[in-house]
C-alpha cells in the first residue's frame, strides 16, 4: 500500500484524516482506489477529461508526476504521494 497524504481541503471527504492508505498500480488507479473508499476524492482531483486539475499538483515521493508519468506514473509498495493544491495571492 502507499500512503496518500491528504490536503486541508479534502479532509471532510476523508472523515478528517490527514493521510490514507490504498493500493494502485499507478497513480490513477490509486485516485480510483482512494474515491471508492472516500467517494468525492476523484471528483476534487481530476477535471472532466480524466486528467489531474491543473491547479492540483501531485507528487509520488518527491517527484511531480507531470514530470513523470502523469496519472500513469507507477505507485510501489510504502511510496508517499502528496495531494498539493496550488495556492494563489500574495501582494499585488
Amino acid at each position: 500500500m502507499a500512503t496518500v497524504y491528504v490536503p486541508t481541503p479534502l479532509r471532510r471527504l476523508t472523515g478528517g484524516l490527514a493521510k490514507v492508505e490504498a493500493t494502485g498500480t499507478d497513480i490513477g488507479t490509486l485516485i480510483q482506489a482512494v474515491d471508492a473508499q472516500y467517494p468525492g476524492v476523484a471528483d476534487r482531483l481530476l477535471d472532466d477529461d480524466g486528467n489531474v486539475k491543473r491547479f492540483i499538483n501531485v507528487f509520488v515521493n518527491d517527484d511531480e508526476i507531470r514530470g513523470l508519468q502523469g496519472l500513469h506514473t507507477p505507485v510501489r509498495e510504502g511510496d508517499k504521494v502528496s495531494i498539493v493544491p496550488a495556492m494563489a495571492g500574495g501582494e499585488g
